[in-house]
């Protein structure tokens, strides 16, 4: 079997699982993508995660799931899956999605190139980062989301006509962003004025991360990239 080793920048665990979350966990099994765990696909074997044919959405660090829980309430038509791998924010979305009886998501509680490698291309309509770590200091910015390192296997997975949307409180963040996925000549920044940046896309849910940037008085970005 062919080992794989990667650094993974964030942390897995914060405080200890309260016994409701210890609960939910238990039934982390049902969410989990078949076929996704990358030490059961060491030839980067491709995998279709959900088994009908709806639109299917990535989240990238879901967080506590605030997000991803209400879009999976608005589109039950469509397939969500979210990755994070700290668990307690797992723990906090299962609760949610435990207590609404919710089917049309998918939970990878692990390192979101792990499922890049094992998903067909072509597969999600569309992608979110939401408040993703800023990793501040300047030798760490290759860190970031945004960076090749994560963006050229992340490009294939979406489809034409596809939209990718970030959010972020970190200016230097954008700049990045916007440099980087510009380089993609199959890339288009929806961009057409200062509001378009300013102003959250249709359909935006209020983060608690956005809420803390709001309390702590900071300009929140929203950008729209979509593929041709």
């Amino acid at each position: 079997m062919i080992e794989l080793w990667r650094n993974n920048y964030g942390r897995r665990k914060g405080k200890a699982l309260r016994s409701a979350q210890k609960s939910y966990m238990s039934n982390l099994q049902k969410y989990l993508p078949i076929g996704v765990d990358i030490d059961e696909n060491p030839s980067r074997k491709k995998v279709n995660i959900f088994s009908n044919s709806n639109p299917v959405w990535l989240e990238i660090g879901f967080g506590s799931g605030e997000h991803l829980f209400h879009q999976a309430m608005e589109n039950p038509e469509v397939n969500i899956i979210g990755c994070e791998p700290y668990i307690n924010g797992v723990a906090t979305l299962l609760g949610k999605l435990e207590t609404k009886n919710i089917s049309n998501v998918l939970i990878y509680p692990g390192d979101v190139r792990d499922l890049m490698d094992v998903v067909p291309e072509l597969t999600f309509e569309r992608i979110f980062l939401l408040y993703p770590d800023p990793w501040p200091k300047s030798r760490h910015h290759k860190r970031r989301f945004v960076s090749p390192e994560f963006l050229d296997p992340l490009i294939p997975l979406l489809k034409p006509s596809g939209f990718i949307y970030i959010a972020t409180d970190i200016g230097d963040y954008v700049r990045q962003a916007i440099q980087n996925l510009n380089i993609y000549d199959d890339l288009i920044w929806m961009c057409e004025g200062p509001q378009d940046w300013r102003k959250p896309w249709k359909g935006w849910f209020r983060t608690r991360y956005e809420r803390k940037a709001i309390a702590a008085g900071r300009r929140s970005y929203y950008l729209t990239f979509q593929k041709r």
